[in-house]
């Protein structure tokens, strides 16, 4: 058993009720190697902006649990290194068994997610209790999800959105004892969140979203007032990202994401952790690409790998800047 406490990291519970009262959403930011928890560290460290990286299912089977651990106690010390002790969360994302929230919260992670939401409600309520009980018992925090959302990520996908019922959030939180409850308004996973059929375009021709279902979120706030909420698949997927891949050889079709105006009105309320995977992968991805067509003799990874990191850490600065209202929220 290794306790986050011990690798320096925190749990989300100060890190939410600081963030509600302050009007902003943490941001929550996957990674996968060390690039990105290089981009991660220091764009928060800079913006002086609290952070959770996050882990999923298929992240953990890539990077390998033990070293995932060494880079979480890495993070924190190089945090340090560039000058500030920002509070950072090792997160579990979209946890699909007791089994695995269990394994992460004995390797080290201060935060677990369980999703039983495509389960019927009461086996959810059943396994996201399991959960919350084994991880109490070490103060780590647990998030549970109602509602579904649609597209693909990682290992989560599913075809169709169902979306939170307001009325059952008090007695799934009451009954289970999640410290976050993640929630479902009209946002996707995935870089092709919404169908062209879905959306309309504007005058530049941009595929533009529906917008998010903020009647369900007041509805929701109503119901557990001042309780920690999450929004999953909250990438703007940015259209010059988009671009760059397309015209180096990717072949992205109708790529569409959560416009950030819609993040930044929904940071102001309860929801006060937003999930951004895809944003990063496009960042990385185009910078990548640019290289190779640029410069197709380079195969030094650190030369297309750097640039990379580089424009990671540009995203990242912008995400808590100027989209959560994160950044200079730690002193």
């Amino acid at each position: 058993m290794i306790s986050y406490k011990d690798l320096g990291l925190v749990n989300t519970r100060e890190m939410f009720k600081k963030a509600i009262e302050g009007g902003y959403a943490i941001p929550a930011f996957n990674f996968n190697n060390m690039e990105q928890m290089q981009a991660i560290i220091s764009a928060c460290v800079e913006c002086s902006s609290p952070v959770i990286l996050q882990v999923s299912s298929g992240a953990r089977k890539y990077a390998n649990q033990t070293l995932l651990r060494y880079m979480a106690q890495g993070a924190v010390e190089y945090a340090k290194e560039l000058g500030k002790n920002i509070p950072i969360v090792l997160h579990l994302d979209h946890g699909n068994s007791f089994e695995l929230c269990k394994s992460c919260i004995d390797m080290g992670f201060s935060s677990v997610m369980i999703d039983g939401s495509h389960l019927p409600y009461d086996e959810n309520v059943a396994l996201t209790k399991q959960v919350v009980d084994y991880a109490h018992q070490f103060d780590v925090t647990v998030e549970g999800e109602l509602g579904v959302l649609a597209g693909v990520e990682d290992e989560v996908s599913s075809e169709v959105a169902h979306y939170t019922r307001p009325e059952e959030v008090i007695d799934f939180v009451s009954k289970t004892g999640v410290d976050s409850l993640a929630i479902s308004i009209g946002t996707s996973h995935g870089a092709n969140k919404f169908k062209p059929e879905q959306c309309t375009r504007n005058a530049d021709g941009i595929l533009v979203p529906p917008p998010l279902r903020f009647d369900i979120l007041a509805e929701i706030e109503k119901q557990i007032p001042g309780f920690p909420i999450v929004l999953h698949g909250s990438s703007s997927v940015p259209q010059e990202y988009v671009k760059i891949i397309n015209t180096h050889g990717g072949a992205l079709k109708d790529a569409v994401g959560i416009p950030e105006e819609e993040l930044r009105k929904a940071a102001k309320s309860a929801v006060c952790k937003i999930n951004i995977d895809s944003d990063g992968r496009l960042a990385m991805t185009a910078m990548v690409r640019k290289v190779f067509v640029d410069n197709p003799a380079e195969f030094d990874p650190r030369k297309y790998l750097g640039p990379a990191r580089d424009e990671l850490k540009k995203l990242y600065m912008h995400k808590c800047e100027n989209v959560l209202g994160s950044a200079g929220t730690v002193e």
